[in-house]
């Protein structure tokens, strides 16, 4: 048998014969040799989608919020905060990322009220002026001035150790209270030093009336002053302690 001619028309050998020649274009099929498979072939072409691509310059970095195909520089790291309405997908977390306060005592501010209350009760037991009488009797005479008439409690002086007594007993409390956990004690720190303020108050007019003079007090007085002197530092440490973030 005889092998079929594989050439077309013009005398060129097919691509089928020879691999490494390309595909001439099909001959007219009115001049095309008949039995030829080659030139029986249809070739169609399918376009591919054209993608788009983002115009980039060197050195630039493409924003995750540039819809329109804009660019910012590499070199910029600031963005504006997204409206979550315009990105309704977005995840946020649930707690918040902003420095937070936490809740303690203060310590050493309750410390020092605390003495102060401490010594005030020392105050009682001790006598005020040498042979004198001690708080306590001082107490009782203001206590009882206070339930006849009490005009006469500023007249004779009994004002200063009712002050310094009462004023020692409510520094004690807001002692304690300074040992509860809070954000911050700066309510309970001006309380305190408004009640510290009448306490000098009332150890600094007899101090004055008696030309500074200390000899002129026994040691319940001197009690007194610790608990002017102490309570005063408590409650601006308490005052001026701000809150502590983490």
């Amino acid at each position: 048998m005889t092998e079929p001619d594989r050439r077309d028309t013009t005398g060129a050998t097919s691509s089928a014969a020879d691999p490494t020649r390309p595909v001439e274009p099909a001959a007219d099929p009115a001049t095309r040799a008949p039995g030829d498979p080659v030139s029986d072939q249809t070739t169609a072409v399918h376009p591919l989608p054209q993608q788009p691509r983002d115009e980039t310059l060197p050195g630039t970095t493409r924003s995750p919020f540039a819809d329109d195909g804009g660019t910012t520089s590499g070199r910029t790291t600031w963005h504006p905060e997204p409206d979550p309405r315009d990105h309704p997908d977005e995840t946020r977390p649930e707690w918040s990322t902003n420095p937070v306060a936490v809740r303690r005592s203060d310590s050493v501010a309750a410390f020092l009220l605390l003495l102060s209350g401490i010594a005030a009760g020392v105050s009682l037991l001790l006598p005020w002026t040498p042979d004198g009488p001690t708080g306590l009797d001082l107490l009782r005479d203001g206590l009882d001035t206070l339930g006849q008439d009490w005009t006469q409690v500023f007249s004779n002086g009994l004002w200063q150790p009712l002050g310094v007594l009462f004023g020692g007993g409510v520094l004690f409390v807001l002692g304690l209270l300074l040992l509860i956990p809070a954000k911050a004690h700066r309510f309970l720190g001006v309380l305190a030093l408004l009640v510290a303020l009448a306490v000098v108050a009332a150890v600094l007019v007899p101090l004055a009336e008696a030309g500074w003079d200390l000899a002129a007090f026994g040691a319940g007085f001197y009690a007194a002053l610790a608990v002017a002197g102490l309570g005063l530092l408590g409650a601006l440490k308490a005052a001026l302690t701000g809150k502590k973030l983490a």
